[in-house]
Protein backbone atom coordinates (compact mmCIF):
# COMPACT_ATOMS: atom_id res chain seq x y z
CA UNK A 1 0.00 0.00 0.00
CA UNK A 2 1.51 3.33 -0.81
CA UNK A 3 2.31 5.28 1.78
CA UNK A 4 0.53 8.60 0.93
CA UNK A 5 -2.59 6.61 1.23
CA UNK A 6 -2.70 6.97 4.45
CA UNK A 7 -2.91 9.76 7.32
CA UNK A 8 -2.31 8.80 10.81
CA UNK A 9 -4.06 10.83 13.73
CA UNK A 10 -2.97 10.73 17.41
CA UNK A 11 -5.03 11.08 19.78
CA UNK A 12 -3.10 13.59 22.76
CA UNK A 13 -6.00 12.96 24.97
CA UNK A 14 -7.79 15.11 27.10
CA UNK A 15 -6.70 16.93 30.64
CA UNK A 16 -5.19 13.18 31.68
CA UNK A 17 -6.31 13.63 35.40
CA UNK A 18 -5.55 9.67 35.76
CA UNK A 19 -2.10 10.97 35.17
CA UNK A 20 -1.92 13.48 37.88
CA UNK A 21 0.14 15.00 39.06
CA UNK A 22 3.05 13.85 36.01
CA UNK A 23 0.29 15.79 33.90
CA UNK A 24 0.30 19.40 35.89
CA UNK A 25 2.61 21.14 33.91
CA UNK A 26 2.79 19.10 30.44
CA UNK A 27 0.29 17.46 28.15
CA UNK A 28 -0.15 13.36 28.30
CA UNK A 29 1.67 12.66 25.32
CA UNK A 30 4.73 14.75 26.59
CA UNK A 31 5.06 12.62 30.18
CA UNK A 32 8.70 11.55 30.24
CA UNK A 33 8.96 7.72 29.66
CA UNK A 34 11.76 4.76 29.72
CA UNK A 35 14.36 7.06 30.96
CA UNK A 36 14.93 8.80 28.00
CA UNK A 37 11.30 8.95 25.36
CA UNK A 38 8.06 10.87 26.00
CA UNK A 39 5.26 8.95 25.47
CA UNK A 40 4.17 10.69 22.16
CA UNK A 41 7.53 9.09 20.78
CA UNK A 42 5.83 5.51 20.52
CA UNK A 43 3.03 6.06 18.44
CA UNK A 44 4.89 8.63 16.09
CA UNK A 45 7.23 5.65 15.64
CA UNK A 46 4.89 3.70 14.82
CA UNK A 47 3.72 5.53 12.08
CA UNK A 48 7.61 6.43 10.86
CA UNK A 49 8.11 2.38 10.98
CA UNK A 50 5.14 1.83 8.65
CA UNK A 51 6.04 4.14 6.22
CA UNK A 52 3.36 6.68 7.09
CA UNK A 53 4.86 9.81 7.43
CA UNK A 54 2.00 12.46 7.00
CA UNK A 55 0.97 12.47 11.08
CA UNK A 56 -1.36 14.94 12.80
CA UNK A 57 -1.20 15.31 17.02
CA UNK A 58 -4.37 16.57 18.29
CA UNK A 59 -4.23 17.89 21.91
CA UNK A 60 -5.30 20.99 23.64
CA UNK A 61 -4.08 20.98 26.94
CA UNK A 62 -0.24 22.16 28.32
CA UNK A 63 0.92 21.72 25.23
CA UNK A 64 4.01 23.77 25.14
CA UNK A 65 6.33 21.44 26.02
CA UNK A 66 4.70 18.96 23.62
CA UNK A 67 5.26 20.93 20.95
CA UNK A 68 9.04 21.77 21.83
CA UNK A 69 9.49 17.91 22.04
CA UNK A 70 7.74 17.65 18.67
CA UNK A 71 9.64 20.67 16.93
CA UNK A 72 13.32 19.66 18.00
CA UNK A 73 12.46 15.72 17.12
CA UNK A 74 10.73 15.34 14.34
CA UNK A 75 11.63 16.87 11.27
CA UNK A 76 11.68 15.06 7.69
CA UNK A 77 13.60 17.18 5.51
CA UNK A 78 12.63 19.43 2.18
CA UNK A 79 12.77 15.81 0.25
CA UNK A 80 9.63 14.29 1.75
CA UNK A 81 6.01 15.10 1.91
CA UNK A 82 6.74 13.64 5.78
CA UNK A 83 5.80 15.86 8.83
CA UNK A 84 4.26 15.60 12.67
CA UNK A 85 2.12 18.57 13.14
CA UNK A 86 -0.02 19.48 16.31
CA UNK A 87 -3.21 20.24 16.06
CA UNK A 88 -4.11 22.19 19.14
CA UNK A 89 -7.57 23.21 20.20
CA UNK A 90 -9.04 26.61 18.70
CA UNK A 91 -11.79 28.82 18.34
CA UNK A 92 -13.10 29.77 15.21
CA UNK A 93 -15.65 31.59 12.78
CA UNK A 94 -17.68 28.11 12.89
CA UNK A 95 -16.99 26.58 16.28
CA UNK A 96 -16.47 28.16 20.13
CA UNK A 97 -16.02 25.29 21.62
CA UNK A 98 -12.90 23.15 22.66
CA UNK A 99 -12.85 19.14 22.14
CA UNK A 100 -15.52 17.87 23.81
CA UNK A 101 -14.22 14.06 23.15
CA UNK A 102 -11.84 11.79 20.96
CA UNK A 103 -14.42 12.22 17.77
CA UNK A 104 -15.14 16.14 18.47
CA UNK A 105 -11.55 16.74 18.37
CA UNK A 106 -10.84 14.53 14.57
CA UNK A 107 -14.41 16.48 13.45
CA UNK A 108 -13.18 19.86 14.17
CA UNK A 109 -9.83 18.96 11.71
CA UNK A 110 -11.46 17.29 9.46
CA UNK A 111 -10.58 20.21 6.88
CA UNK A 112 -7.14 20.10 7.85
CA UNK A 113 -7.05 16.08 7.38
CA UNK A 114 -8.60 16.74 4.20
CA UNK A 115 -5.61 18.82 2.19
CA UNK A 116 -3.79 15.73 1.98
CA UNK A 117 -6.36 13.77 0.07
CA UNK A 118 -6.04 10.23 2.12
CA UNK A 119 -7.85 6.98 1.20
CA UNK A 120 -7.48 6.12 4.94
CA UNK A 121 -7.53 7.86 8.15
CA UNK A 122 -5.11 5.84 10.75
CA UNK A 123 -6.36 6.67 14.31
CA UNK A 124 -4.25 5.90 17.27
CA UNK A 125 -4.16 6.66 20.98
CA UNK A 126 -1.26 8.69 22.81
CA UNK A 127 -0.78 6.50 26.22
CA UNK A 128 -0.08 3.22 24.57
CA UNK A 129 3.14 0.93 24.30
CA UNK A 130 3.20 -1.43 21.85
CA UNK A 131 5.23 -1.70 18.01
CA UNK A 132 2.79 -2.74 15.06
CA UNK A 133 3.83 -3.00 11.62
CA UNK A 134 0.45 -0.29 10.72
CA UNK A 135 1.45 -1.12 6.98
CA UNK A 136 -0.23 -4.92 7.67
CA UNK A 137 -3.10 -3.82 9.51
CA UNK A 138 -3.37 -1.38 6.54
CA UNK A 139 -3.80 -4.08 3.56
CA UNK A 140 -5.92 -6.58 6.11
CA UNK A 141 -8.96 -3.87 5.92
CA UNK A 142 -8.32 -3.43 2.65
CA UNK A 143 -8.21 -7.09 1.58
CA UNK A 144 -11.22 -7.26 3.88
CA UNK A 145 -13.64 -4.75 2.04
CA UNK A 146 -14.51 -2.91 5.29
CA UNK A 147 -15.60 0.39 5.97
CA UNK A 148 -13.99 0.67 9.31
CA UNK A 149 -11.29 -1.63 11.16
CA UNK A 150 -10.39 -2.00 14.73
CA UNK A 151 -7.16 -3.33 16.38
CA UNK A 152 -7.81 -5.92 18.54
CA UNK A 153 -5.67 -8.12 21.31
CA UNK A 154 -7.05 -11.64 21.78
CA UNK A 155 -7.10 -11.71 25.89
CA UNK A 156 -8.85 -14.17 28.78
CA UNK A 157 -12.20 -13.47 30.50
CA UNK A 158 -10.70 -12.55 33.80
CA UNK A 159 -8.82 -9.64 31.66
CA UNK A 160 -11.97 -8.38 29.87
CA UNK A 161 -13.35 -6.34 32.67
CA UNK A 162 -11.83 -2.84 31.83
CA UNK A 163 -11.95 -3.02 28.14
CA UNK A 164 -13.78 -3.08 25.19
CA UNK A 165 -15.11 -6.47 23.91
CA UNK A 166 -15.60 -7.34 20.32
CA UNK A 167 -18.03 -10.16 18.82
CA UNK A 168 -16.84 -10.93 15.66
CA UNK A 169 -17.61 -13.70 13.23
CA UNK A 170 -15.84 -16.20 11.56
CA UNK A 171 -14.58 -13.84 8.99
CA UNK A 172 -13.80 -11.14 11.50
CA UNK A 173 -16.60 -8.71 10.82
CA UNK A 174 -18.21 -7.05 14.22
CA UNK A 175 -21.02 -7.74 14.65
CA UNK A 176 -21.24 -6.47 18.56
CA UNK A 177 -19.44 -4.43 20.63
CA UNK A 178 -19.40 -4.31 25.19
CA UNK A 179 -17.90 -2.04 26.72
CA UNK A 180 -16.24 -3.02 30.21
CA UNK A 181 -18.45 -5.72 30.81
CA UNK A 182 -18.35 -6.60 34.90
CA UNK A 183 -16.98 -9.98 36.21
CA UNK A 184 -19.95 -11.55 37.04
CA UNK A 185 -21.56 -11.03 33.63
CA UNK A 186 -22.19 -13.68 31.44
CA UNK A 187 -20.16 -12.24 27.73
CA UNK A 188 -19.93 -16.13 26.24
CA UNK A 189 -21.59 -14.59 23.06
CA UNK A 190 -18.40 -12.95 22.49
CA UNK A 191 -16.13 -15.12 22.36
CA UNK A 192 -13.69 -15.29 19.14
CA UNK A 193 -14.29 -17.70 16.50
CA UNK A 194 -11.63 -20.80 16.26
CA UNK A 195 -11.62 -20.32 12.45
CA UNK A 196 -10.81 -16.67 12.85
CA UNK A 197 -7.87 -16.61 15.44
CA UNK A 198 -6.74 -19.60 13.29
CA UNK A 199 -6.58 -17.92 10.44
CA UNK A 200 -5.30 -14.39 11.61
CA UNK A 201 -2.75 -16.21 14.08
CA UNK A 202 -2.32 -19.42 13.10
CA UNK A 203 -3.59 -20.18 17.16
CA UNK A 204 -5.72 -22.53 18.54
CA UNK A 205 -8.47 -21.06 20.41
CA UNK A 206 -7.62 -21.13 24.57
CA UNK A 207 -8.82 -19.74 27.52
CA UNK A 208 -6.00 -17.40 27.62
CA UNK A 209 -7.14 -15.88 24.09
CA UNK A 210 -11.17 -16.90 23.74
CA UNK A 211 -12.07 -12.82 23.84
CA UNK A 212 -11.17 -9.82 21.44
CA UNK A 213 -10.10 -6.79 23.20
CA UNK A 214 -10.70 -3.30 21.12
CA UNK A 215 -7.08 -1.70 21.57
CA UNK A 216 -8.80 1.77 20.75
CA UNK A 217 -6.98 2.06 17.65
CA UNK A 218 -8.70 2.71 14.27
CA UNK A 219 -8.54 2.36 10.29
CA UNK A 220 -11.48 4.66 8.36
CA UNK A 221 -12.14 4.96 5.00
CA UNK A 222 -11.99 8.37 4.13
CA UNK A 223 -15.33 8.62 2.93
CA UNK A 224 -16.89 6.94 6.15
CA UNK A 225 -15.10 8.91 8.67
CA UNK A 226 -16.88 12.22 7.34
CA UNK A 227 -20.18 10.16 7.16
CA UNK A 228 -19.87 8.80 10.72
CA UNK A 229 -19.00 12.15 12.03
CA UNK A 230 -21.43 13.74 10.28
CA UNK A 231 -23.26 14.12 13.78
CA UNK A 232 -22.93 15.27 17.29
CA UNK A 233 -21.23 12.68 19.08
CA UNK A 234 -18.42 13.19 20.64
CA UNK A 235 -16.86 10.10 21.23
CA UNK A 236 -15.20 7.24 19.35
CA UNK A 237 -14.83 4.14 21.62
CA UNK A 238 -18.41 5.03 23.54
CA UNK A 239 -20.35 5.96 20.56
CA UNK A 240 -18.67 6.45 17.07
CA UNK A 241 -17.86 2.98 16.97
CA UNK A 242 -20.75 0.79 18.37
CA UNK A 243 -23.64 2.61 16.27
CA UNK A 244 -21.15 2.01 13.11
CA UNK A 245 -20.91 -1.65 13.68
CA UNK A 246 -25.06 -1.67 13.36
CA UNK A 247 -25.01 -0.44 10.23
CA UNK A 248 -21.76 -0.53 8.35
CA UNK A 249 -18.81 -3.42 7.67
CA UNK A 250 -16.41 -3.36 10.61
CA UNK A 251 -13.53 -5.45 10.70
CA UNK A 252 -11.25 -6.97 13.45
CA UNK A 253 -7.38 -6.57 12.89
CA UNK A 254 -6.28 -9.24 15.62
CA UNK A 255 -2.69 -8.10 17.37
CA UNK A 256 -0.60 -10.52 19.30
CA UNK A 257 2.09 -8.70 20.02
CA UNK A 258 2.78 -6.70 23.45
CA UNK A 259 0.50 -4.12 24.07
CA UNK A 260 -0.37 -1.92 27.62
CA UNK A 261 -2.75 1.13 28.22
CA UNK A 262 -0.29 3.39 30.09
CA UNK A 263 -3.25 5.87 31.58
CA UNK A 264 -2.61 5.29 35.23
CA UNK A 265 -0.05 6.28 37.69
CA UNK A 266 0.05 2.99 38.35
CA UNK A 267 0.46 1.12 34.89
CA UNK A 268 2.72 4.32 34.01
CA UNK A 269 5.29 3.19 36.81
CA UNK A 270 4.62 -1.35 36.67
CA UNK A 271 5.70 -0.32 32.07
CA UNK A 272 8.57 1.58 33.39
CA UNK A 273 10.03 -0.64 35.55
CA UNK A 274 9.00 -4.10 33.84
CA UNK A 275 11.67 -2.51 31.09
CA UNK A 276 14.46 -2.26 33.35
CA UNK A 277 13.47 -6.06 34.11
CA UNK A 278 15.67 -8.88 33.37
CA UNK A 279 13.30 -9.93 30.21
CA UNK A 280 10.90 -6.96 29.49
CA UNK A 281 7.81 -7.38 28.11
CA UNK A 282 8.57 -5.21 25.61
CA UNK A 283 12.16 -4.73 23.52
CA UNK A 284 13.38 -1.45 22.97
CA UNK A 285 16.23 -3.12 21.32
CA UNK A 286 14.50 -4.08 17.64
CA UNK A 287 16.79 -2.47 15.12
CA UNK A 288 13.77 -2.85 12.43
CA UNK A 289 11.54 -1.00 14.83
CA UNK A 290 12.94 1.41 16.69
CA UNK A 291 11.72 3.86 19.33
CA UNK A 292 12.69 7.76 18.07
CA UNK A 293 13.28 10.75 20.31
CA UNK A 294 15.01 13.89 20.70
CA UNK A 295 19.05 13.94 20.15
CA UNK A 296 19.88 15.53 23.03
CA UNK A 297 24.19 15.08 22.41
CA UNK A 298 24.67 14.22 26.04
CA UNK A 299 28.04 12.54 27.30
CA UNK A 300 27.93 8.99 28.43
CA UNK A 301 26.56 7.96 31.88
CA UNK A 302 29.63 8.35 34.23
CA UNK A 303 29.20 5.10 37.24
CA UNK A 304 31.65 5.75 40.18
CA UNK A 305 32.03 2.96 42.56
CA UNK A 306 28.23 2.04 42.17
CA UNK A 307 26.00 -1.50 43.08
CA UNK A 308 23.85 -1.13 39.82
CA UNK A 309 21.02 -4.43 38.85
CA UNK A 310 17.96 -4.57 36.79
CA UNK A 311 18.33 -0.95 36.10
CA UNK A 312 18.20 1.24 33.32
CA UNK A 313 20.86 4.51 33.24
CA UNK A 314 20.49 7.16 30.49
CA UNK A 315 22.81 9.64 28.86
CA UNK A 316 24.36 11.93 30.89
CA UNK A 317 23.90 11.16 34.87
CA UNK A 318 26.87 10.88 37.21
CA UNK A 319 26.10 8.06 39.68
CA UNK A 320 28.67 7.93 42.65
CA UNK A 321 28.73 5.05 44.97
CA UNK A 322 24.76 4.52 44.94
CA UNK A 323 22.97 0.94 45.62
CA UNK A 324 20.55 0.99 42.31
CA UNK A 325 17.85 -1.97 41.55
CA UNK A 326 14.72 -2.20 39.94
CA UNK A 327 15.20 1.74 38.66
CA UNK A 328 15.14 3.51 35.66
CA UNK A 329 17.77 6.64 35.54
CA UNK A 330 16.76 9.65 33.38
CA UNK A 331 18.99 11.66 31.59
CA UNK A 332 21.61 13.95 33.67
CA UNK A 333 20.54 12.37 36.87
CA UNK A 334 23.08 12.95 39.58
CA UNK A 335 22.98 10.97 42.48
CA UNK A 336 25.37 11.13 45.26
CA UNK A 337 27.58 8.88 47.14
CA UNK A 338 25.62 6.54 49.81
CA UNK A 339 22.10 6.67 47.87
CA UNK A 340 19.75 3.74 47.45
CA UNK A 341 17.00 3.31 45.26
CA UNK A 342 14.87 0.28 44.88
CA UNK A 343 11.73 0.72 42.40
CA UNK A 344 12.16 4.10 41.28
CA UNK A 345 12.08 6.02 37.98
CA UNK A 346 13.65 9.13 38.46
CA UNK A 347 13.12 11.39 35.25
CA UNK A 348 16.50 13.24 35.43
CA UNK A 349 16.58 16.96 34.77
CA UNK A 350 16.24 18.93 31.57
CA UNK A 351 19.82 21.37 31.90
CA UNK A 352 22.42 20.72 34.32
CA UNK A 353 23.72 23.20 37.11
CA UNK A 354 26.18 25.86 36.71
CA UNK A 355 28.92 25.50 39.70
CA UNK A 356 27.67 29.00 40.27
CA UNK A 357 24.31 28.40 41.10
CA UNK A 358 25.12 24.98 42.80
CA UNK A 359 27.45 27.66 45.41
CA UNK A 360 24.31 29.90 45.31
CA UNK A 361 21.83 26.99 46.20
CA UNK A 362 23.81 25.80 49.35
CA UNK A 363 24.00 29.56 50.57
CA UNK A 364 20.32 29.37 50.27
CA UNK A 365 19.98 26.01 51.58
CA UNK A 366 18.85 24.42 48.87
CA UNK A 367 19.77 21.37 47.56
CA UNK A 368 21.27 20.73 44.38
CA UNK A 369 19.25 18.94 41.28
CA UNK A 370 19.14 14.82 41.59
CA UNK A 371 19.24 12.92 44.68
CA UNK A 372 21.38 13.86 47.69
CA UNK A 373 23.88 11.65 50.07
CA UNK A 374 22.30 9.00 52.17
CA UNK A 375 18.93 9.34 50.70
CA UNK A 376 16.89 6.26 50.32
CA UNK A 377 14.14 6.04 48.29
CA UNK A 378 11.54 2.92 47.37
CA UNK A 379 8.76 2.82 45.36
CA UNK A 380 8.48 6.19 43.59
CA UNK A 381 8.47 8.51 40.28
CA UNK A 382 10.82 11.39 40.53
CA UNK A 383 9.80 14.11 38.36
CA UNK A 384 11.90 16.00 36.14
CA UNK A 385 14.61 18.99 38.14
CA UNK A 386 13.42 17.66 41.66
CA UNK A 387 16.28 18.00 43.72
CA UNK A 388 15.84 15.86 47.10
CA UNK A 389 18.88 16.65 49.78
CA UNK A 390 20.88 14.56 51.78
CA UNK A 391 19.91 11.81 54.14
CA UNK A 392 15.98 11.75 52.66
CA UNK A 393 14.01 8.56 53.17
CA UNK A 394 10.89 8.42 51.07
CA UNK A 395 8.86 5.52 50.60
CA UNK A 396 11.49 3.40 52.87
CA UNK A 397 8.69 2.27 55.60
CA UNK A 398 6.41 -0.29 55.01
CA UNK A 399 3.14 1.68 55.68
CA UNK A 400 -0.28 1.71 53.95
CA UNK A 401 -0.07 5.09 52.61
CA UNK A 402 -3.26 6.51 51.12
CA UNK A 403 -3.98 8.49 48.00
CA UNK A 404 -3.37 12.34 48.80
CA UNK A 405 -1.70 15.47 47.15
CA UNK A 406 0.42 17.84 48.29
CA UNK A 407 2.84 21.00 47.29
CA UNK A 408 5.61 18.96 46.81
CA UNK A 409 4.38 15.17 46.22
CA UNK A 410 1.46 13.39 45.47
CA UNK A 411 0.91 9.72 46.47
CA UNK A 412 -1.15 7.20 44.17
CA UNK A 413 -1.92 3.42 44.26
CA UNK A 414 0.72 3.66 47.22
CA UNK A 415 3.64 4.81 44.95
CA UNK A 416 5.22 8.33 46.19
CA UNK A 417 5.05 10.96 42.61
CA UNK A 418 7.61 13.31 43.45
CA UNK A 419 6.22 16.80 41.61
CA UNK A 420 8.58 18.15 38.73
CA UNK A 421 10.95 20.98 40.50
CA UNK A 422 10.24 19.88 43.84
CA UNK A 423 12.32 21.08 46.46
CA UNK A 424 12.54 17.93 49.17
CA UNK A 425 15.06 19.24 51.88
CA UNK A 426 17.58 17.54 53.76
CA UNK A 427 16.71 14.44 56.54
CA UNK A 428 12.96 14.87 54.92
CA UNK A 429 10.94 11.50 56.01
CA UNK A 430 7.77 10.88 53.49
Amino acid sequence: MKKQEAVAIILGGGKGTRLYPLTKDRAKPAVPFAGKYRLVDIPISNCINSDIMQIYLLTQFNSASLHNHINNTYQFGAFTRGFVEILAAEQTLTTTTWYQGTADAVRKNMFHFKDQSPKYYVILSGDQLYSMNLQDMLERHAASGAEISIASKPISRSQATGLGIIGANEDGIIKKFYEKPSDDLDISEYKVPAEFLKKSLNKELTANNEYLASMGMYIFNAKTMEEVLDNDLTDFGKEIIPKAIETRKVFSYIFDGYWEDIGTIKAFYDTNLNLASMTPDFNFYDEEMPIYTHRRHLPATKINFCNISSSLTSEGSIITNAYIVNSIIGVRTIIESGASLDGVYCMGASYYETIDEVKDNAKKGIPNQGIGRGTIIKKAIIDQNSRIGNGCRIGVDDIKREDCDTDMYSIRDGIIVIRKNAIIPDNTVM
